[in-house]
C-alpha cells in the first residue's frame, strides 16, 4: 500500500475536525470560535497523520491601513500546502494600546487562514462582517415589515373619525348605523379603532351610497 500524499492526509483532517465555539461574547450573547479553538481541536489530528502546522504574520501597509497577513503552512516533511488571510488594524479601539490592536488583527487573520486550511465555514459566525452584514439585512428587513404592519394597522385619527362621521351624515347614515356595521363587519367597539384600510372601506362604501 502506498504511503499518503500530504492532500490526502490534509483531506482526512479536514473531514474529522470539529471546532467547537468555545468563547463567548457577553454583551452580544453569542458563543464563537477563535483561533485558539480550532489550534485546539486540531492537534490531535494533526498528530495521527504525523502534520506539522505553523503560523506566521507579517505587517503590511496598504495606503494609509495597516494589515496583518497570516500565513498558515502545514507539511508532512515532504511536500507544504500554504494558505494566507488578512485582517486590517483597527484605527482605534476602546481600552486598547496599539500592541493589542496589533494582537487582535493578527488572531482574526489567522483564524480565518485556518478557516481556510481546514474548510471551516465561519460566514454564519457572530464575530464576522459577514454575520453582522447579514444580521443588518434582517433587522432591516424585519423592521420593514414591522413599520408595514404597523401602519396598515394603526387606529385613525380624531380628524379621520369626524371625517367618516360627516361622509356618513351626506349619506342619510346614522352614527349608530355606522357602529353597528363596524361591530358587525370588523369586530370593532370604537370607530377610532379600525386601520387604515377598514376605513377606507368604510368611507367608499358610504361615498357610493352618497350618489345612490
Amino acid at each position: 500500500m502506498s504511503e499518503e500524499s500530504l492532500v490526502q492526509k490534509l483531506i482526512h483532517v479536514q473531514k474529522e475536525l470539529k471546532a467547537p465555539k468555545g468563547q463567548f461574547n457577553k454583551f452580544g450573547n453569542y458563543n464563537y470560535r477563535s483561533a485558539e479553538d480550532i489550534l485546539e481541536a486540531v492537534k490531535p489530528f494533526n498528530a495521527e497523520k504525523g502534520l506539522l502546522l505553523t503560523l506566521t504574520d507579517e505587517p503590511l501597509l496598504v495606503g494609509e491601513w495597516h494589515y496583518i497577513k497570516a500565513t498558515a503552512t502545514i507539511t508532512d516533511g515532504k511536500d507544504n500546502h500554504v494558505v494566507t488571510a488578512y485582517a486590517r488594524e483597527s484605527e482605534t479601539k476602546k481600552g486598547m494600546d496599539h500592541s493589542q490592536i496589533t494582537g487582535t488583527a493578527s488572531s482574526y487573520a489567522r483564524k480565518y487562514a485556518l478557516n481556510g486550511l481546514y474548510l471551516i465555514d465561519d460566514t454564519k459566525d457572530a464575530d464576522t462582517d459577514e454575520y453582522q452584514q447579514q444580521n443588518d439585512r434582517n433587522n432591516q428587513h424585519q423592521y420593514q415589515n414591522q413599520g408595514n404592519k404597523t401602519q396598515s394597522n394603526k387606529a385613525i385619527s380624531d380628524k379621520q373619525v369626524k371625517r367618516l362621521y360627516a361622509i356618513a351624515n351626506q349619506a342619510g347614515v346614522t352614527a349608530d348605523d355606522v357602529k353597528q356595521v363596524i361591530a358587525k363587519k370588523y369586530q370593532k367597539q370604537d370607530i377610532a379603532q379600525l386601520t387604515k384600510q377598514e376605513y377606507d372601506e368604510i368611507c367608499g362604501r358610504l361615498e357610493s351610497k352618497k350618489g345612490a
